[in-house]
């Protein structure tokens, strides 16, 4: 029988390649650990319930233990691994100490914050990263009637996706970024503005281009004092600042690592012999593509590795599709700075085309109707890791 391989990690990433394993080698002694409770769910969800008014209960497809069961492995929920020893090859759990074959980290990302929460309204801010999140937000939520103000810090893919899944779920809701227009990182500022238009109208109160300066306290509210002296109310506060990869076990162990995220080579391999990273805790031949589709391409490749067949890892050109169904979006941003942004249509139907200097197309932004191009473009476009 083949070495034991140990997962950390259950995210779409950790039970992606469990999945992919299993599915190439039926025999493979596989365990997963980790520090959540482990259930089956699809992460994209998490910022579509509210307005579907779905039960933390739905979102979850199987519990950890029908998960075990169909995959024929050992899982460990609620469980933090302490150390990694690569030259004896085992993990500390406490005081057990567990050995691997084959390693593989799957630990994510966290949400970042630019601000300490205080402790007198820790019990409001929130963050929404994984099932667990979500289902205390949702316990928070539910306190307050089923409608509350919500305040989002952030205007990012998260920020923007959850403040139009709640305003379609009857909350209020303000938007507070220091960006001048929303998701500053996928869309060039034209079609930036056409999306904060788009959640005006459906409700949001935007107060972009400012930060927030403190977090308080008013009694069963909080107060966020922005940047210019001005304040707001809210019930709840949801944190969508960003992401940074988990690396702390990684730096720990000796593999190196980067605020990209663990370095892997394309095999995801990282510079500790048996020990992989995967999902958006790697950084894979310098691109760290938080994604669905460049994760499930290395969890695919990463199990024909590890199962006898060694196979770098490509990613194609995939745009991402921002649930926003206010204004649809989709970006395929571009790897290197482009000379000039060309935009094309009008109104709130946009195509924005990223090109260099001799005008080749280096990715793109669609909103509105032109989203339907997503296809033709992308075909177009270069890999992003070919």
């Amino acid at each position: 029988m083949s070495d034991p391989l140990i997962i950390v990690g259950s995210g779409m990433a950790g039970l992606g390649l469990a999945r992919q394993v299993r599915a190439r080698d039926a025999q493979r002694a596989i365990t997963l650990i980790t520090a959540d409770s482990g259930a089956d769910y699809s992460k994209p969800l998490l910022s579509t319930g509210f307005a579907k008014g779905m039960l933390p209960e739905r979102l979850a497809m199987r519990s950890p233990i029908d998960v075990a069961d169909a995959l024929q492995m050992t899982m460990r929920t609620h469980t933090r691994v302490g150390t990694i020893d690569p030259q004896t090859q085992t993990l500390a759990i406490g005081a057990e100490r567990l050995p691997y074959g084959e390693l593989v980290l799957a630990t994510g990302a966290a949400p970042s914050a630019p601000f300490t929460v205080a402790d007198e309204v820790r019990d409001r801010v929130f963050t929404i990263n994984d099932l667990d999140d979500y289902r205390l937000f949702h316990a928070a939520l539910s306190r307050h009637g089923g409608v509350a103000r919500v305040a989002i810090v952030g205007a990012g893919l998260v920020g923007c996706e959850f403040a139009d899944d709640m305003l379609a779920g009857g909350h209020r809701v303000a938007l507070v970024a220091p960006e001048a227009a929303p998701l500053a990182r996928l869309l060039p500022p034209p079609l930036g503005q056409v999306l904060g238009a788009a959640l005006g109208k459906t409700g949001a109160d935007l107060r972009l281009g400012r930060s927030l300066a403190q977090l308080q306290r008013d009694d069963e509210a909080v107060s966020l004092v922005l940047d210019d002296g001005e304040v707001l109310s809210a019930d709840l506060v949801l944190i969508a600042t960003g992401l940074s990869p988990r690396t702390a076990l990684a730096d720990t162990a000796g593999l190196t690592v980067s605020e990209a995220g663990i370095q892997t080579d394309r095999y995801l391999a990282t510079t500790q012999p048996g020990i992989h990273a995967l999902g958006d805790c790697a950084c894979v031949a310098g691109l760290n593509a938080m994604y669905v589709q460049p994760l499930q391409a290395s969890a695919k490749a990463l199990a024909a590795t590890l199962t006898g067949t060694p196979t770098p890892v490509a990613y194609g050109a995939w745009p991402v599709l921002v649930k926003t169904p206010s204004c649809p979006v989709v970006a395929l941003p571009p790897r290197q700075a482009p000379t000039r942004w060309r935009i094309e249509g009008e109104g709130d139907d946009l195509s924005a085309l990223a090109e260099d200097e001799n005008g080749y197309l280096l990715g793109f932004a669609l909103t509105g109707a032109c989203v339907r191009r997503k296809v033709e473009l992308a075909r177009a476009a270069p890999p992003l890791l070919p």
